[in-house]
C-alpha cells in the first residue's frame, strides 16, 4: 500500500499505526483502498479529516474508503453518516490484522468501533521500517489516565496502558538491523509508562534498559513529554547518554497558574521551569519544544502574558501553538469563553514570540559542526531537531558532518565537510 493510500493526521503515535495499518493491509491483499487515520486534538484537525475524505472519494471514486484514529473512536457516527465513507473502524480495530481481510472481502461491518476504555492492554505489532530510512517510531505506551479539562484524547485512546520491555527491545533491534539509525519511542502520556506492569518501570528505567540492551542504536529520541512525571533515572539518562538526542518537546499548554489549575494540569509554572534548568544543567545543549494553547477559557490578558514570559523563563526553542478549541462534552467546553478573534490574535503573538526564540536558537548555531542525519538528499535534522538544508546531495539515512553557515529564520543552512559517514 504507497503513501498515496495512507493519509495520516495528528501525532506520532498515528503515524506509527499508520505503518501499522500498511503492514496488515498489505498482508491481506487490501488493494485500491485509502485509509485515513484521523485527529481529533481540535476541530481543525476534524474539519481537515472530513475534507480530506471527501477529497478522496472525488479523485479515487472506486476506491474503498476507510476512516478510522480518534476522531472515529469518538464520534463514529459523524463518519458514519458521510455518504463518502465505505468503513468505518475505531482505535482498536485499526491495528488488529483480522480486519483487513474483512475490509479486502468487502464483508465487514461497515462501522466496527469498540469500547475503548474496555482495552486493558497494548500488543507492539512489529514492522520492519517506515517510509525512509533516516527515522523510525515504536509504541511503547497508548492511552492516557489523566483528564485534563480540554481534552478528548483519553475518550479516543482509553487508559494508560504499556508495551512490554522485551518487546519494544526486540522490535528496535529488529529495525536498528534494517539500517535505522534513529529511532524515537512514543505514546500518548510516554511519561506514564510502566506503572501498570510489574517491576516499577518507569520512562527513565525503559530509556536506560533499552540503550544498554541495543548497543548499535545511534540516536534516541522521545516524543512530548509531561515533565511533571519524569523519574529520577530519566534525569540520570539525559545527563549521561550521549544517544539520546538533546531534544525534548514539553506538554506546558500555559505558563499562568490560574490557568493551568483550571485545565486540570498537575504542574505549575515553576515546576516547568524548575525542571528546564535542571535539564538544561545536566545537558547544556538541550533544546525544548513545547505545546501552548493560546486562549483558554478565563484568559485574561494578565494570564496570557504570563505564559509569553514562560517562552523566555524556560528558553523554549520550537513552539506548537494551538487557538483554545471547545471539544463538545469537556469541562472546558462550558467555561466562560474567549472571543475567538481574540484568541487568533493570542495565537499569533505565540507564535511570533516562537519565531523569535528559534532565531536566536539559529544565530547561535552558525559556525557549529554538528552531526546530521539526513532526512532526504538535501536535508535533515540536527540532533536538537533543528532542520538543516544542504547544498552537497548525500544518502537518506546518512549520518553526515556538517557546519551551520546560516539560516532562514525557520532552518539552518550547512556545509557538509568531507568526513561524511556513509551508511552501510
Amino acid at each position: 500500500m504507497s503513501d498515496n493510500n495512507i493519509i495520516t493526521f495528528g501525532c506520532r503515535l498515528n503515524s506509527y499505526e499508520s505503518e501499522v495499518m500498511r503492514t496488515h493491509a498489505e498482508a491481506a491483499g487490501l488493494e485500491d483502498a485509502i485509509i485515513i487515520n484521523t485527529c481529533a486534538v481540535t476541530a481543525e484537525a476534524v474539519r481537515q479529516a472530513r475534507q480530506a475524505i471527501r477529497k478522496a472519494r472525488r479523485t479515487r471514486p472506486d476506491a474503498k474508503i476507510i476512516v478510522t484514529g480518534c476522531a472515529v473512536q469518538i464520534d463514529p457516527e459523524q463518519f458514519a453518516r458521510m455518504d463518502e465513507v465505505d468503513f468505518v473502524i475505531g482505535n482498536d480495530e485499526k491495528t488488529t490484522p483480522g480486519i483487513f481481510a474483512s475490509l479486502r472481502d468487502g464483508d465487514a461491518p461497515r462501522v466496527q468501533v469498540n469500547d475503548i476504555m474496555s482495552v486493558k492492554e497494548t500488543a507492539l505489532h512489529l514492522i520492519d521500517g517506515f517510509g525512509g530510512r533516516a527515522r523510525a517510531y515504536v509504541q511503547i505506551q497508548n492511552g492516557c489516565d489523566h483528564r485534563c479539562t480540554f481534552c478528548t484524547i483519553p475518550f479516543g485512546r482509553g487508559n494508560s496502558r504499556s508495551v512490554p520491555v522485551d518487546e519494544i527491545v526486540t522490535q528496535l533491534r529488529r529495525l536498528v538491523e534494517n539500517g535505522y539509525r534513529e529511532v524515537v519511542l512514543t505514546g500518548v502520556d510516554i511519561t506514564g509508562y510502566g506503572r501498570d506492569l510489574p517491576g516499577e518501570l518507569t520512562l527513565g528505567k525503559l530509556v536506560r534498559k533499552i540503550l544498554g540492551a541495543v548497543p548499535d542504536l545511534e540516536r534516541l529520541r522521545l516524543s512530548s513529554i509531561d515533565s511533571i512525571e519524569a523519574d529520577d533515572v530519566l534525569f540520570e539518562v539525559i545527563a549521561n547518554e550521549d544517544r539520546l538526542m538533546p531534544h525534548l518537546h514539553l506538554s506546558l499548554q500555559s505558563g499562568d497558574d490560574i490557568i493551568l489549575k483550571r485545565m486540570k494540569r498537575r504542574h505549575l509554572t515553576s515546576d516547568a521551569l524548575a525542571f528546564c534548568r535542571r535539564v538544561q544543567a545536566l545537558r547544556p545543549d538541550m533544546v525544548f519544544g513545547a505545546d501552548l494553547i493560546a486562549g483558554f477559557p478565563t484568559e485574561t490578558e494578565d494570564m496570557f502574558d504570563n505564559t509569553l514570559r514562560h517562552i523566555e523563563d524556560c528558553r523554549l526553542t520550537f513552539l506548537h501553538v494551538f487557538p483554545f478549541s471547545a471539544r463538545p462534552g469537556t469541562p472546558a467546553a462550558r467555561m466562560p469563553q474567549v472571543p475567538r478573534d481574540l484568541v487568533k490574535r493570542r495565537a499569533e503573538r505565540l507564535r511570533s514570540a516562537g519565531k523569535l526564540a528559534l532565531g536566536r536558537y539559529l544565530d547561535n548555531q552558525i559556525g557549529k559542526t554538528v552531526p546530521l542525519l539526513m532526512e532526504n538528499e538535501t536535508g535533515g535534522r540536527t540532533p536538537q531537531f533543528a532542520e538543516m538544508a544542504v547544498t552537497r546531495t548525500c544518502q537518506p539515512g546518512t549520518i553526515a558532518q556538517t557546519q551551520v553557515v546560516g539560516h532562514d529564520g525557520y532552518r539552518l543552512h550547512g556545509r557538509v565537510l568531507d568526513s561524511l559517514q556513509a551508511i552501510s
